[in-house]
């Protein structure tokens, strides 16, 4: 009995007209609610998101926090926590840090101008015979004085506050011109060579504040963990014209060995540099590959000519000991072994009827004056002579995983390294004492 009275006054709240009003207002007023919200969110869904994956990643990347091996994430899961959030509000906040420390490069020099004048003394008949009286002037040209011009261009940026600036060495190579530094904010400043380096494509410059102000400056970041398909940017003073300009792509390759060049005809071996298809264009030479955090892992140093989108850098890995040896020392001291040469493969086996399929040629360059072996180096010093094949440095065999100048780079000045070569077909083993490298 008692349970159908319940029931009974169940039925007459339900069935009370004030109440099927209230429930219907309430219903709808909550869908409304719901609604509006919802639309909020979706409007601001990716600054909401944006700030939780900047959040976490920063977590991610916290020394002190309990996650990866040593309280650490290694490289590899972060790149994967990375893929997770909008690769684009990484891009533009790693761009938006990392710009003001991107410098311009402009190279100027003094060059001769010419004017035209006549000579009334030097005249031309055209016609001969035909028109014997018809004569005009010729035009002359003479040097009126000179006039400065800009001749070249490049990138470069701070990795210092107090104006250190790393670039190519070719961008700098020059030493009768004029360097003027462009900053973001559209500065000017004249920078002076503090070191070119003599083994890798880098060379540091400098610009003082006339405030005293200090400089934006990049943080360098780890080249040894980079993987293929990671993405990066490349900033860069495109084409020697625009300033600061921004291209995104991936690292293509890794460990390239490449031969660059220069318009005067000046060849290099680049050893284990990074492969993008960022855009590089001229004028990027200097500036920094950046991964998404905004981090340097590469100095941008060539192109592939007649190619779309081949570019290379230089691994911030092998760039460090410079900048430190600039700080340290205002120089960079690097030891070196003196020889140009040329990778063995099995292609190179078979057409030149070699006995081995690895080591290094000692061979000199395409220009003449780039001799096989340089004269009063260490090599020289311990007997090394063209045509020369050396097969180890120390027991570790080059090959295309290891090469020459990556063994050389890892070691230090005075250090007496063991050379196992071919000479004339006959294997021995020569011992050579590294020493400083000049510019």
């Amino acid at each position: 009995m008692q349970d159908l009275n319940i029931i009974k006054i169940i039925k007459k709240i339900f069935l009370n007209k004030s109440f099927i009003y209230v429930f219907f207002v309430s219903f709808i007023s909550l869908i409304i609610i719901l609604a509006v919200g919802l639309g909020f969110v979706w409007r601001y869904r990716a600054n909401v998101f944006d700030y939780f994956a900047k959040e976490y990643l920063q977590e991610l990347q916290n020394p002190n926090n309990s996650l990866g091996s040593g309280g650490k994430l290694t490289a590899e899961k972060i790149a994967e926590k990375q893929s997770i959030f909008s690769q684009e509000s990484f891009v533009i906040d790693a761009v938006k840090k990392t710009n003001p420390a991107v410098i311009s490069i402009v190279i100027s020099k003094n060059v001769p101008k010419y004017e035209t004048y006549v000579d009334p003394n030097q005249q031309q008949n055209p016609f001969g015979d035909l028109f014997p009286n018809f004569f005009f002037n010729i035009p002359q040209y003479r040097q009126n004085g000179t006039e400065k011009k800009d001749i070249g261009g490049g990138s470069g940026f701070f990795v210092s506050s107090d104006g250190l600036i790393v670039t190519n060495r070719h961008v700098v190579d020059q030493k009768d011109v004029e360097y003027t530094v462009f900053t973001n904010d559209g500065k000017k400043h004249t920078a002076k060579v503090i070191a070119r380096d003599p083994v890798l494509d880098i060379a540091l410059i400098k610009i003082d504040s006339p405030t005293g102000e200090s400089f934006p400056y990049l943080s360098l970041g780890n080249s040894n963990s980079l993987q293929i398909g990671q993405s990066v940017i490349a900033i860069g003073n495109a084409l020697g014209e625009y300033r600061n300009t921004v291209s995104v792509g991936v690292i293509s390759g890794l460990a390239r060995s490449v031969v660059a060049g220069d318009s005067s005809g000046k060849t290099e071996l680049l050893d284990h540099v990074i492969q993008t298809d960022a855009a590089i264009n001229l004028g990027n030479s200097g500036g920094p590959l950046l991964d998404l955090s905004g981090n340097v892992i590469g100095v941008n140093v060539a192109i592939a000519q007649g190619s779309q989108n081949v570019g290379f850098a230089l691994p911030i890995d092998s760039v460090r000991s410079a900048i430190e040896s600039v700080k340290a020392t205002g120089k960079i001291v690097r030891p070196y072994l003196g020889v140009r040469y040329i990778a063995i493969n099995s292609e190179m086996k078979e057409k030149n009827n070699l006995s081995v399929d690895y080591g290094v040629l000692v061979k000199a360059g395409q220009n003449q004056n780039e001799l096989a072996v340089i004269p009063g180096g260490p090599a020289d010093k311990a007997g090394i002579v063209e045509n020369d094949i050396i097969l180890e440095i120390s027991g570790v065999k080059l090959d295309d995983k290891t090469t020459l100048a990556s063994l050389i780079r890892e070691k230090n000045i005075g250090d007496v390294i063991t050379l196992k070569i071919l000479h004339k077909g006959v294997e021995k083993n020569v011992q050579v004492t590294l020493e400083a490298a000049k510019d």
